[in-house]
């Protein structure tokens, strides 16, 4: 520094008597140990200040492969059992028609064969969400595939039976019509919130599922007239619940407009 005097560069002893000694050896050790921060660093002493916390600019970079790893991390954690169950049922939609379908569609044989695809799905459907959300095994894979997988098997059961005059096409509609529109409306209003599923829409899931299953199986007398009935309950359900969800859908999108409202009316004020 220019007009500092000498003796406070460390040539003699100061003013409160330091030795002159150790101010050179503290400028001394300052410089020692900027060079060893330096070379540690694998530069100057610059390149140390360049070092800082990771984030900052100028900052460490991370290790070449931390990003990858990461990545594979995360990749990884797609596969779990919930989203296992969730393939699973998608594989046994192809097999499940092919069973319906074979010998023209009315072999006892096949048939039961293909009820006993049809109750894996059913089953697997009950406890892959239940493993997913007590396990914290909830990815976007399985958000996506879930619902599509449980439309595919129902769908595809519907319409197999529909085709071979087992199960009037009005039914089929019905209840494709209602599920598909009522998907369609959650994501519609999803900017709102999201409507949970109620009690009525599991009751329903769980008649349309044993109403199938029973019309899947080669069933006659009594039992062919308890499936009519069970189907008539899974159809009143389907039409009652998909009301009930237009109804929430309804209130969720105004309480979402006027709460916006409020808050805009908040921030201009």
């Amino acid at each position: 520094m220019t007009g500092v005097p000498a003796s406070a560069a460390g040539g003699t002893s100061s003013a409160n008597g330091a030795p002159a000694s150790a101010g050179s050896g503290a400028a001394s050790g300052g410089a020692s140990s900027g060079a060893m921060s330096g070379s540690v660093s694998g530069g100057t002493p610059s390149d140390a200040v360049q070092g800082g916390a990771s984030g900052v600019p100028g900052g460490p970079r991370p290790a070449r492969g931390a990003k990858v790893v990461a990545a594979a991390v995360n990749q990884a954690s797609v596969w779990n059992i919930a989203n296992f169950l969730t393939m699973l049922r998608l594989l046994l939609v192809p097999g499940f028609v092919a069973l319906m379908l074979a010998d023209g569609g009315y072999d006892p044989a096949m048939r039961s064969f293909a009820w006993a695809a049809f109750a894996i799905a059913m089953i697997t459907d009950l406890f892959d969400g239940h493993l997913a959300r007590t396990y914290d095994l909830v990815t976007d894979f399985g958000k996506i595939a879930d619902p599509i997988a449980d439309k595919a098997i129902m769908g595809a059961a519907l319409i197999c039976l529909s085709s071979l005059g087992d199960l009037p096409w009005w039914v089929t509609i019905v209840i494709l019509g209602r599920e598909l529109g009522i998907t369609l409306l959650r994501f519609l209003v999803i900017r709102y919130g999201v409507i949970p599923a109620s009690r009525g829409g599991k009751l329903k899931t769980l008649t349309q599922g044993v109403a199938v299953g029973m019309y899947v199986l080669a069933l006659t007398g009594w039992l062919a007239t308890l499936r009519f009935w069970v189907m008539a309950v899974a159809v009143v359900l389907t039409v009652l619940t998909g009301l009930d969800y237009v109804r929430q859908a309804i209130v969720l999108r105004r309480q979402g407009i006027a709460e916006r409202m409020a808050a805009s009316e908040e921030t201009e004020a």
